[in-house]
């Protein structure tokens, strides 16, 4: 097998492993926001959604964004051209370095969080802000803890340690979920009745601190066993370090373009007629559109990055070229189908995991219509976590930077337009992201495609109009069990909910994977072979 077969042939099994890891995350994640959700109701969850909306910022922008990124470039090419002990020290250097630094933001954080949240979220009740500043200065520490995080994250996977870091995450939702649950019971009596209370909110906020400090330690045995031993060490004075910083500011820019619009959402969304609630139906609807994009969007990212940065020593060469366009046929061909599934039955997803307690019908329905919007933007989305990092291995880091500013120019244009001049609602708002996204997306591929004299468009066109098959039969199962099997969905009890849609995205799936692969679409085969592995099949 040559060379470049065994680099791809990898690529799809530790995506596989990525993937199924970052499942169980996902999925506690979803339990987190159902609890929120559902002990709290909309309005109080869109204020603890507005709270950790800059900590989660940075934490998107540093576990999966500008730090790791930055830092996996170098240091996968320094671990190549002079071994791991230099690799090593540079990964101390950073952490050190990290440490310091972010914990004065989260210092800066706590202290100007009277400011900050009123910033973001200027159309809400002062009584609102009041508590969402409370519920932020608590969870500002965070910052410290993700940016460790991120370094960690980064060495191992650099080093190959793919499954560990990817699970860390549910161990940060589980921190969350168990933390919360429990102080909220010890720090409010009303929680255990059932009553809403500010106090139950401070023990989920608690919760979040929790979760950072597990999702940090679960990774430390395995940075262990790989070779890596800590000491503080701040010579920032390294080239290597350097390198890393000069590589981090155009690609933090770069990669704040869909977290700026989320900022701007919030500001946006405070206005709209739902207010709180508005915060928490778009929260809601993004977290679903999340479950995929981390399933397989970020899961191909992180697979893809220590390759390309190998691969980039040697210059623009076809395996460079190969891998890239293999990245983006692979996002491509496990989030369609799940955009496609998410837009037909978002409803009917919603109601079974948010409707529950204070999460009522009328909840359900205005966070569909977002859910929509944000289904579309999430091929996008996807796509772009695996292009936008390659410009930085080929030392083209403002590329991605400059677009995204325009995105977020245009994006916060729109939404203007939306609520203040047409006075529509927050879906709007969903609407606008999605479409810088595929604005974002369009223009890095076409600048890719230029830097590295072709991207295989041809091969990418000829699997999507399989793709396409795959997607038009799906969408008939979907849209036939919709009108027949789940025509009485306001009549059906919980248990019959879930089994309808479990039935109707079970059948969906197996139509998509059944005509891909009838179309010798190379990903399913792989895909498929993937999954009989990990359940035993030969």
């Amino acid at each position: 097998m040559s060379d470049e077969k065994k680099d791809t042939a990898s690529q799809a099994r530790s995506t596989g492993v990525v993937s199924i890891a970052i499942l169980c995350s996902r999925v506690l994640g979803l339990v987190r926001d159902q609890m929120l959700n559902g002990f709290f109701g909309a309005a109080f969850t869109g204020i603890f959604t507005a709270a950790f909306r800059t900590p989660n910022m940075l934490r998107d922008l540093f576990a999966e964004g500008a730090l790791s990124t930055a830092f996996v470039t170098t240091f996968s090419k320094k671990m190549k051209t002079e071994g791991d002990d230099a690799a090593w020290v540079l990964g101390r250097k950073m952490i050190s370095l990290s440490m310091w630094f972010m914990t004065l933001v989260a210092i800066a954080g706590v202290a100007l969080a009277p400011i900050l949240f009123r910033i973001l979220t200027p159309g809400l009740s002062e009584e609102a802000k009041v508590l969402g500043t409370w519920l932020a200065q608590i969870m500002y520490p965070f910052i410290a803890l993700v940016s460790v995080t991120a370094l960690v994250m980064g060495m191992l996977n650099s080093k190959k340690v793919f499954f560990i870091p990817a699970v860390a995450s549910a161990f940060f939702n589980l921190g969350c979920i168990l933390g919360g649950v429990i102080l909220a019971w010890l720090i409010d009596p009303g929680f255990r009745h059932g009553q809403v209370s500010e106090k139950g909110l401070t023990g989920f906020a608690i919760g979040t601190l929790i979760g950072g400090v597990l999702q940090l330690a679960v990774q430390l045995p395995s940075l262990h066993r790989v070779g890596f031993r800590f000491r503080f060490d701040f010579g920032c004075k390294d080239p290597a370090v350097k390198e890393v910083l000069h590589l981090m500011w155009p690609s933090m820019l770069a990669a704040s373009g869909t977290q700026v619009a989320v900022l701007l959402n919030s500001i946006f969304a405070s206005f709209t007629e739902g207010r709180e609630s508005s915060l928490a139906w778009l929260a809601n609807a993004q977290r679903l559109q999340q479950l995929p994009l981390g399933l397989f969007g970020v899961a191909v990212a992180t697979v893809t990055l220590p390759m390309l940065s190998r691969l980039a020593t040697e210059g623009m060469t076809p395996a460079f070229r190969g891998a890239l366009a293999k990245g983006l046929r692979l996002v491509l061909f496990l989030t369609l189908p799940c955009a496609v599934g998410l837009s037909l039955l978002a409803r009917e997803i919603i109601s079974v995991i948010f409707e529950h307690g204070k999460f009522t019908a009328y909840d359900v329905a205005n966070t569909a219509a977002p859910l929509q919007a944000y289904a579309f933007g999430l091929i996008f989305y996807a796509a772009i976590k695996v292009l936008q990092p390659a410009f930085y291995t080929i030392n083209r880091r403002f590329i991605p930077m400059m677009v995204s500013l325009g995105v977020i120019v245009f994006t916060a244009g729109v939404n203007s337009i939306t609520v203040f001049v047409l006075k529509w609602d927050h879906t709007a708002l969903a609407w606008a992201t999605a479409t810088g996204l595929a604005l974002n997306f369009f223009t890095l591929y076409l600048c890719m495609r230029r830097f590295a004299s072709g991207l295989e468009t041809r091969f990418l066109l000829r699997s999507l109009l399989r793709l396409a098959a795959g997607i038009a039969v799906m969408s008939v199962v979907c849209l036939s069990a919709k009108y027949t099997l789940m025509a009485d969905w306001a009549q059906f009890s919980l248990i019959a909910r879930c089994a309808a849609l479990g039935v109707t995205i079970s059948a969906a799936a197996a139509a998509y994977f059944a005509v891909t692969k009838a179309l010798k679409v190379e990903e399913s085969g792989e895909f498929l072979s993937i999954l009989g592995r990990r359940f035993g099949k030969r």
